[in-house]
């Protein structure tokens, strides 16, 4: 029960005395019977925002209590891949990224393989049946550095994005580069697509603080050449991790983009005239994934990851030390206007607000984002200021798998954060520096979930269900 100095009408004057009503207040005080000073702030006091502030927080701790309670439902499922199998690569180097898909080739058959990167420059497709693993293709000629990052199109196409900055489109069917591009000045780190209204969307960040937008004619029988960027963004700091997702209200595609020194995942409209030069992305709006936070810099989103089963839905993994946090997050994406700008709100962020409107709207904020982090663990994955946080979705989207500069790959439950498997193959106290999880294909069509890891101990592994 309140005491009688924080009575529902104590709170009610002192919100209005706190934010400058003072008309209404006088016929409050007057109604009420309350002294004229009734409702003074002092230190301690408790205000009605305080009361918001806690029912939020209350409700997101309830949330976290009960997330475990549908653990048979929503859980990590079982059985999880556990049975390992180390790939034979053509040469012995690290391996900088990897993936399962179906390729079409020359002959017009398509196979499902596994895709690989590794820093002797060397792009390599290898097929695995029964156990057993076979390379299909061995390239070092296609790129002039190492390939940091890649997107396969249309089961035909890869367009990767290099060391050197450079972007470029090799053709399995053809067996050739079938264009290049140096937009970038170095590292192009990630590369994400994203199809929609007869436009396939390639956006590459890179390490020169650059993102460049491409656009693509999906009706389009063929790709033939990549041509000049529709989009360019500079950042204050360089990009690290970039995904799309479609807006629920328009189905447009959203540019979600995490940079080095902030907690802040940021959104972006892609260019709606794509006939001039590059347009400068504006920026949509942005979430805080440290809304409380006092902490000048308290890690980097490293990596994101959209859920398979909740499109709306990220995790991501930060560069928190000496151990990784795992974050999975609603977006809070910002409302749009069908003529192509944002609600009147977010469309003028800087309009002039009164300091108590300023106030009221940082505290909403600070609540909506409060209820979106759904979980918000540490994972126990070691890892330094120089790792390069990976994570990857289970297809079912009951969990993800995270790298580690332990060795150790890991497995936690989305519903809970728990971590559930922790996979031993490669060298212990090794960096693992990527992890995908996906399926692969037999002769007969049938799927079986599988998770690849790679690392600096030069192996690939492939993980399956025993």
């Amino acid at each position: 029960m309140l005491e009688k100095d924080e009575s529902p009408a104590i709170l009610v004057a002192r919100f209005l005395r706190t934010n400058g009503y003072n008309e209404t207040l006088t016929a409050f005080l007057q109604e009420a019977g309350l002294p004229v000073d009734a409702g003074i702030t002092t230190k301690g006091s408790l205000t009605i925002e305080n009361l918001i502030r806690e029912k939020n927080l209350y409700d997101v701790t309830r949330n976290f209590e009960k997330s475990g309670l549908d653990e048979k439902e929503h859980g990590w499922k079982t059985p999880a891949p556990s049975k390992s199998i180390v790939l034979s690569l053509p040469s012995s180097s690290n391996v900088l990224c990897s993936s399962t898909g179906m390729v079409e080739f020359e002959n017009g058959h398509r196979r499902s393989v596994i895709i690989s990167s590794t820093a002797d420059r060397r792009l390599t497709i290898t097929s695995v049946v029964d156990g057993t693993s076979t390379t299909l293709i061995s390239r070092t000629d296609v790129s002039d550095s190492p390939i940091l990052s890649y997107q396969l199109l249309r089961d035909r196409y890869i367009i990767c994005g290099t060391m050197s900055g450079s972007l470029f489109v090799y053709d399995f069917v053809k067996s050739e580069v079938l264009s290049t591009r140096k937009d970038h000045a170095k590292y192009v780190v990630n590369l994400a697509t994203i199809e929609s209204r007869s436009r396939i969307w390639l956006a590459t960040a890179g390490w020169d603080s650059k993102v460049f937008i491409y656009s693509l004619d999906s009706t389009d029988s063929e790709i033939r050449n990549l041509e000049n960027a529709v989009g360019t963004l500079t950042l204050p700091s360089n990009p690290e991790s970039i995904t799309f997702v479609n807006h629920p209200d328009t189905n447009e595609p959203i540019l979600v983009l995490g940079r080095r020194d902030s907690t802040f995942l940021y959104f972006y409209r892609l260019p709606l005239d794509q006939s001039g030069p590059p347009i400068e992305l504006k920026q949509a709006g942005r979430q805080n994934l440290a809304p409380h936070s006092n902490a000048w810099v308290a890690f980097t989103p490293c990596s994101i990851s959209v859920s398979p089963v909740e499109p709306l839905t990220v995790a991501v993994a930060t560069s928190s030390i000496p151990h990784m946090k795992l974050i999975i997050v609603r977006l809070l994406l910002p409302k749009l206007q069908d003529t192509g700008g944002l609600s009147q709100s977010e469309s003028d962020p800087d309009a002039p607000l009164t300091a108590a409107a300023m106030g009221r709207a940082e505290l909403a904020r600070q609540s909506r984002e409060d209820v979106a982090m759904l979980v918000h663990v540490s994972t126990f994955a070691l890892q330094t200021q120089y790792s390069t946080p990976s994570l990857t979705w289970r297809p079912d989207g009951t969990g993800v798998w995270l790298n580690g500069d332990d060795g150790i790959v890991r497995g936690v439950e989305a519903s809970t954060g728990r971590v559930k498997v922790s996979l031993e193959g490669h060298e212990p106290g090794s960096k693992i520096r990527c992890v995908f999880a996906g399926y692969l294909e037999d002769v007969q069509g049938s799927k079986r979930e599988c998770l690849l890891s790679g690392g600096f101990d030069q192996r690939l592994i492939l993980w399956e269900i025993a």
